[in-house]
């Protein structure tokens, strides 16, 4: 039963994704924009806790 839902659960994210890259591309090129913004601060902001620990937490 897991299993269906899960599939439906990804099948409408996909429609959705797809309506709304076919209805206003340039909305959805922001949105991956800021998407990849915050993974990138995210991925910057692990590097800094890893060096700040590395140096011994000072």
């Amino acid at each position: 039963m897991a299993v269906n839902s899960k599939k439906i659960a990804v099948y409408v994210l996909v429609v959705f994704a797809l309506y709304v890259i076919i209805t206003d591309p340039a909305k959805a090129a922001d949105y991956v924009q800021i998407g990849f913004q915050g993974i990138s601060d995210a991925a910057g902001a692990v590097g800094d806790f890893m060096t700040w620990a590395a140096n011994g937490g000072e």
